[in-house]
């Protein structure tokens, strides 16, 4: 069995967001070709607390894309995304929202980031993603979303670690791209076995 995991496909991750992903937008028109092909289709969503600790705005003297450090290591500091019941935090007008079974909100901790589908980024701190999976019987991911090198990579990774087969649809993803940040996931998630492949090839 099968699942299309759907990451923050979010109007602030998107052009003229908070935190617009170059290209954001160009993700949706491949989800939706495939939602069809799934009897399991999983969206996250990212929904931050205004007094959330990874936005810059909560921490003095800090500026959007610094870094600190936190209890569970370093954090990259961003601009306020994705509050809580704000237009920003709710997914794209364009992507279908009706064929998806579970929404995962992550990020609603305010002392703790969550980039992953699976965990907070403690990489302890569960989301339930993987028991409900188990419980559906899935044994296989396709992952596409926002953004490759941040929450995509994450999902990936974790899936992997998790004993799924991970599949990422590479013209359903896009990337912030900090410093090369998008080639180093790209390796990071073939080297932990991750398959890439087009939408057309799902």
């Amino acid at each position: 069995m099968k699942a299309l995991i759907i990451v923050d496909v979010q109007n602030d991750f998107c052009p003229g967001g908070a935190l617009a992903v170059p290209g954001g937008d160009e993700v949706i028109s491949p989800i939706n070709n495939l939602l069809g092909a799934f009897n399991c289709i999983v969206q996250t969503q990212d929904w931050h607390p205004s007094s959330h600790l990874s936005f810059a705005s909560n921490h003095k003297g800090k500026s959007p894309y610094d870094t600190v450090e936190m209890k569970y290591g370093e954090q990259v500091l961003w601009p306020d995304h994705c509050v809580q019941g704000t237009e920003g935090a709710d997914f794209h007008e364009k992507l279908r929202l009706e064929p998806s079974q579970l929404i995962i909100r992550k990020g609603f901790r305010k002392d703790i980031d969550s980039y992953s589908a699976f965990f907070e980024n403690d990489q302890t701190t569960v989301t339930g993603l993987h028991g409900y999976l188990q419980a559906r019987g899935i044994e296989e991911l396709y992952v596409g979303g926002l953004a490759t090198d941040f929450c995509v990579k994450w999902t990936a990774l974790d899936g992997r670690k998790l004993g799924y087969k991970v599949n990422l649809i590479t013209d359903a993803v896009r990337g912030i791209d900090i410093e090369g940040s998008v080639e180093k996931a790209m390796h990071e998630m073939k080297e932990a076995g991750v398959n890439m492949l087009t939408s057309s090839e799902v």
